[in-house]
């Protein structure tokens, strides 16, 4: 296919190998927009490790490791005058940054440079990534530059419009556009799902009275990791398996807790699983799929489980739980170990509203990757033509 002259940048902190839900949004944006000819390039802090980059530019700039969150790295683009001159030579059309760090800052300078529209997505929240590790002076500090990049946007995406709510928190008054992400495990029909849930079950071994509940994220206290493990405790009567795959600074604390409870029968924490194919198995073999967050906005994780036939128990009330029905298309509860042990052991004994959920889940909340694409490239065309009429 005859490639664009012009290039799409997407800029984020984040990339393979470091795994995340932004991660994965921007190697499905490069996936699908490489797929559909356009030139498109990743302007990414530096890691020890390079991912494979055919069909697009990788551009990196000076970094470091952050300690405290393993294995993310912070970019110094000030120490690094080559990236400056990426920013000012490559032939932008547009620019799309999915974080409002370093790597938005040389989204900023490119777009201030060139005379290209910047659209700037809002993933996360922010001030509690900060709150974590730093002083409350120098979050208020940061979050001063967070909301300046922001304003310096001419367009802001939001995942789902529940996240409004935590923009305005953060005192962004501009205009704001959903724009969904979408998920790359894809499913014919229920049918489907259930003779593959079936088959991933019979490959690990898994009884049939056995109840699976699946966590897949950043391990950190804000996503309610520990929640789940004092939960598993109140359930020791039932025979249930807690999977847990990924990596992050609680990690240590999750294994301590889990030996000093004497759940290791239980729990098992499996690390980082990149292979896709091993975690759609994982996601299929689930009963439930357990995210206890308050932390996150639009978690791609609770759409990836939908599509395997797996729903999602999710704190009500939390910007995460916007897309869930209680009871139709996954389960909401209070925010508390007891709460989920509570309805776990609720739909241990009552697997036909179990099934009605998974069948809900699996048919609406599951857009696809090229879906998404499709409608993010139109808008992409709409704003770089709005933008040369100014």
């Amino acid at each position: 296919m005859e490639r664009s002259e012009k290039v799409y940048g997407l800029f984020n902190d984040s990339f393979p190998p470091v795994l995340d839900g932004v991660t994965l949004t921007v190697q499905n944006y490069v996936r699908w927009l490489t797929a559909s000819g356009y030139r498109t390039c990743v302007v990414t802090p530096w890691n020890p490790v390079t991912p494979s980059h055919e069909g697009y530019d990788l551009y990196r700039y000076f970094s470091l490791s952050i300690a405290s969150r393993k294995p993310y790295r912070y970019g110094y683009p000030k120490l690094d005058p080559f990236i400056w001159h990426k920013m000012r030579t490559v032939p932008f059309a547009l620019v799309h940054s999915h974080c409002p760090f370093s790597s938005g800052r040389l989204a900023v300078y490119a777009a201030r440079k060139q005379h290209v529209p910047l659209i700037a997505t809002f993933h996360s929240k922010y001030r509690t990534d900060l709150e974590h590790s730093l002083p409350p002076w120098m979050v208020k500090r940061i979050m001063r530059r967070v909301m300046a990049f922001f304003d310096a946007a001419d367009e802001v995406w939001i995942p789902q419009a529940k996240v409004e709510e935590t923009v305005r928190e953060y005192g962004y008054k501009g205009r704001l556009t959903v724009v969904e992400n979408g998920i790359d495990l894809e499913m014919s029909d229920f049918d489907s799902i259930k003779a593959f849930k079936q088959e991933e079950r019979r490959k690990l071994g898994i009884a049939t009275d056995t109840m699976v509940l699946l966590f897949v994220g950043q391990h950190i206290r804000e996503k309610g990791v520990l929640h789940i493990i004092n939960a598993i405790d109140k359930l020791r009567d039932l025979p249930v398996k807690m999977e847990f795959i990924g990596t992050g600074y609680a990690v240590d604390e999750m294994s301590a807790l889990v030996r000093q409870l004497h759940l290791d029968d239980k729990v098992t924490l499996h690390g980082v699983i990149s292979d896709r194919e091993m975690l759609k198995s994982y996601y299929g073999a689930a009963d439930i799929f357990l995210f206890p967050s308050r932390y996150d906005n639009a978690p791609l994780v609770v759409r990836e489980a939908a599509m395997m036939g797996t729903p999602a128990m999710l704190i009500a009330g939390s910007t995460a739980a916007e897309v869930i029905v209680d009871g139709f298309n996954g389960f909401l509860v209070d925010e508390s170990p007891e709460s989920y042990a509570e309805k776990i052991r609720s739909l241990y004994h009552d697997r036909a509203s179990l099934m009605r959920a998974a069948e809900g889940a699996s048919s609406t909340l599951t857009r696809s990757w090229r879906e998404v694409m499709e409608e993010v490239t139109g808008r992409y065309k709409e704003i770089i033509e709005r933008y040369g009429h100014r």
